[in-house]
């Protein structure tokens, strides 16, 4: 039986998924660290269905994609798209920017698939905003066309970071002299976190002792820590402030999104905390941005997902 595969790459996993009319089966996400290279993981997820033949694929991945030669930006996989569709013997391949993907799953996104965070109401075929703090900051926008959807393609997760309190400056001045450049991936990000809380160990003139995203935002969570509170804190403004930029840049009227690996696991906490205010807080534009809705994406294949949209729309064979 000849089938078509998505597959949705970041820096850390790489998740894969036979499409069946329409639908997603057979989803499987494995480490990037387990396998050599991208053909490798993906040669050993069609050797666990040996039944299937798979012919055509959509790769989202985690860098920009320009012509035929693709290198992750926060992982070692490198390689030619031309050269990796014969060794995996398909007959059509596409590779996109993992947010491009990301961007054509929100359309059909359902409410179970999503939360909305604040007030707002969405403008049918108004421009969207999608980005995504996980290992780095993916960022897309989408505009509707005579043609349909059509993604906007960028690197938006690579623009300065803008401080906006005092927090915000220390943790601004303690990165510069780490990194040299400040971005804001370096705050938002599962680094970021950490970023965050060392920049705010240093102005408090306290010695930071954890180092893992993953410890500092469940001793936050769970209330163990005043540091680690103050992060996640910090780190919901920032994204606040950051979505709210994205709203401003291209009229974002049907909403903006957060995906990534990061925020749907501290939904309640992201409601509770700035972030709304932090979006809103446009000076002389408040009023621009108040009636924007804000959304946190809860489906975890929504990358996938939007693969699989994007073959049927590009695949003609």
């Amino acid at each position: 039986m000849t089938v078509k595969f998505v597959a949705d790459v970041g820096g850390t996993n790489i998740r894969l998924a036979t499409v069946d009319s329409g639908g997603l089966t057979r989803v499987k996400k494995y480490l990037c660290d387990d396998f050599e290279n991208i053909d490798v993981a993906i040669q050993h997820y069609f050797s666990e269905h040996p039944d299937l033949v798979y012919a055509y694929g959509c790769i989202a991945i985690a860098c920009p994609v320009q012509g035929d030669w693709v290198k992750m930006t926060n992982h070692s996989w490198e390689f030619s798209i031309e050269h990796l569709s014969k060794t995996l013997g398909l007959k059509w391949l596409g590779v996109i920017n993992d947010f491009t993907s990301v961007a054509f799953s929100l359309p059909g996104l359902n409410d179970g698939q999503k939360i909305q965070v604040g007030p707002g109401t969405v403008k049918p075929q108004g421009n969207i905003a999608v980005f995504g703090p996980g290992t780095g900051l993916g960022v897309e926008h989408l505009t509707f066309t005579d043609k349909g959807w059509k993604a906007l393609d960028g690197e938006g997760g690579h623009v300065d970071f803008a401080a906006q309190d005092e927090n915000e400056f220390a943790i601004w001045h303690y990165l510069k002299k780490k990194l040299g450049h400040v971005s804001a991936e370096e705050v938002l990000s599962g680094r970021g976190i950490v970023h965050i809380y060392e920049g705010l160990a240093e102005h408090n003139q306290q010695a930071p002792v954890l180092n893992d995203p993953a410890v500092i935002t469940e001793k936050a969570l769970n209330k163990e820590c005043e540091l680690c509170m103050a992060t996640l804190q910090q780190f919901c403004k920032i994204m606040g402030s950051f979505a709210g930029n994205l709203a401003l840049n291209l009229a974002t009227t049907g909403g903006v999104y957060i995906g990534g690996g990061i925020a749907a696991r501290f939904v309640d906490f992201i409601k509770t905390s700035d972030f709304r205010a932090r979006f809103e807080d446009k000076g002389r534009f408040r009023h621009y941005v108040a009636n924007i809705p804000t959304f946190i994406i809860t489906e975890p294949d929504h990358g996938l997902l939007g693969a699989a949209a994007y073959l049927e729309l590009n695949y003609k064979g």
